[in-house]
Parts: C-alpha cells; structure tokens; sequence
C-alpha cells in the first residue's frame, strides 16, 4: 500500500466518485468527506470502501481542507487532497508511489491537471497546477479574510498550503473531468469569480500572491496588472499553447476561461461603481 492518506471532497458528486476512487484503492487510506449529499453519494463511497466523514461548516475557519488536516483521524503523514472530479492515472499513481518507496526530496509536490471540456481529454491549452500531496505536519491552508464573499462558502478559495521546506513536481498529470452537465462549470467559476472580484478590489489578493515563492509569485504579481486579461488569457491557451490543436473543444476551452476573467473584470468594476456612488445602482 502507498502510505498517502487520500482526502476526497463531496457534496453530490454521485455523477463524479465512481471515476474517482477506483484509481485510490492502492492507497493506504481513504476519505470522503462529505457536506450533506442527498444524491447517492455516501453510499458510491461506502460501497468502494472508503471512510465517509460528514463535515457541516459553522461559517467560521477553519474552512474544509484545514478541517481535514486538524480533525481526520489520519495513520499516514502524507495527505493527497482530491475533488471528486479529479481522476489519477496509473502513471501518476505509480509515481507517487515510487516517491514514498524512495523517501520524498521535498515537504509538498505540484500536480499539474488537465481539463477534460465537452467529453474531450486536452491535450494542449492551459491546464492548472494544485500542491496537492504533502507532508501534514509541514502544512496549514492560511486564513485568507474572505468570509465576506458569500458564494464561496465553505471550501478554502484558489490559493495553496503553505508548506514548512521545498516543494516539488510531480512529472506526471490527473485528469480534471467533471461529468456534471457543462452549466455546473460555468456555476462554479462564478462563485470563483466573486471570490476573486472581491479580493483583487482591496489588497486581499495582493497580499495572498506575495505568500507565493519563486516564479509564481512574479508571474501572479504580473498577471494582476495586465490590462486586457481576457483577451490574453484566450490568446494564452488558444494560440501559444496551442490548445487549437484540440479542435473545438480547445476552442471552447479557451473562451470560457477568458470568460471567466472577463466576469472578474465586470465585477470589480461594478464593485467600484457602487462603493463610488450608492445611489447609481438603481440608475
């Protein structure tokens, strides 16, 4: 068995887990922990023999992922954080596991993701980067004073634990396939989207990015300066990372997530105007 302790995230993901968990049976342990699913989901997880932790959130901190580390009953000292929509290949299982034989170089390792949009697995276009497995007791998600933005309620936002020592990369990528109708997608990045309107309005977001080390840091300090971010966010993905190479979906791929900072951008904006004149939101 890997000594990881896996920590899978629900909340009616009965479309999701049965992709999810078959790929975690060589783990040494296996969490689903839960928000109230009323669609099948506990039963999916139990069935595949995974321990179900209900979690309610008091809407205070700690939010979920820090829950986790403060109160799972955990034998490992490795966590690897999933959503349910997260599937890992055999490549990257064997990896982890030739990580663990072999005594992990570093306290906390990046695993890159690759989308899966309109049934289709991407090969190029822009992916995301989530330090997902990590020693425990070298970590903690910080507080990030966003409990003012309703709509992200009780997950930690876009930001990464902070690790005590280096942190690697995994080589190899999980697939980010969500099997929920395209809509949940665009709902969930507008929840994503308030969260980070909100935050780039003050210096919330300034002050997280400056948490980052090395090259991502100056690449996210540079970013949230660029004027025109959803243009160059398509022209990203779409042309230098040639995610026209995966057809339509690439396309699309590529649009949404300029539509996605297009919504930040028409949010903040609209945040300014109301703080500037109270009374012109009626006008």
């Amino acid at each position: 068995m890997i000594p990881v302790s896996v920590v899978v995230m629900t909340r009616n993901e009965a479309v999701n887990l049965p992709h999810c968990l078959p790929a975690l049976d060589r783990f040494a342990e296996r969490f689903v922990v839960d928000s109230g699913s009323t669609d099948g989901t506990l039963a999916i997880a139990e069935a595949a023999r995974a321990r179900v932790v209900p979690f309610e959130w008091d809407g205070r901190y700690p939010k979920k992922k820090q829950w986790c580390l403060d109160h799972l009953p955990f034998h490992q000292d490795w966590v690897l954080f999933l959503d349910a929509d997260e599937r890992l290949s055999g490549a990257l299982v064997e990896e982890i596991a030739a990580v663990m034989a072999t005594g992990p170089r570093h306290a906390g390792y990046f695993i890159d993701g690759r989308p899966v949009f309109l049934g289709r697995r991407l090969r190029f276009g822009a992916g995301n980067r989530k330090l997902a497995l990590f020693d425990r007791r070298k970590a903690h998600f910080p507080l990030v004073p966003d409990l003012d933005v309703a709509t992200m309620w009780e997950v930690e936002g876009h930001y990464q634990p902070v690790i005590a020592g280096t942190v690697g990369r995994l080589r190899h990528s999980l697939d980010h396939a969500d099997d929920k109708p395209v809509a949940a997608w665009f709902e969930r990045h507008a929840r994503y989207a308030d969260w980070e309107a909100a935050l780039r309005s003050d210096e919330r977001m300034t002050e997280l990015i400056a948490r980052d080390s090395g090259s991502r840091r100056w690449l996210k300090m540079w970013f949230n300066r660029l004027p025109a971010r959803p243009l160059l966010v398509f022209l990203y993905g779409y042309v230098l990372r040639l995610g026209f190479l995966d057809g339509g979906p690439g396309f699309q791929h590529a649009l949404a997530r300029a539509f996605y900072y297009w919504q930040i951008g028409m949010k903040i904006a609209d945040a300014r105007r109301r703080a500037v004149s109270p009374a012109s939101t009626h006008d």
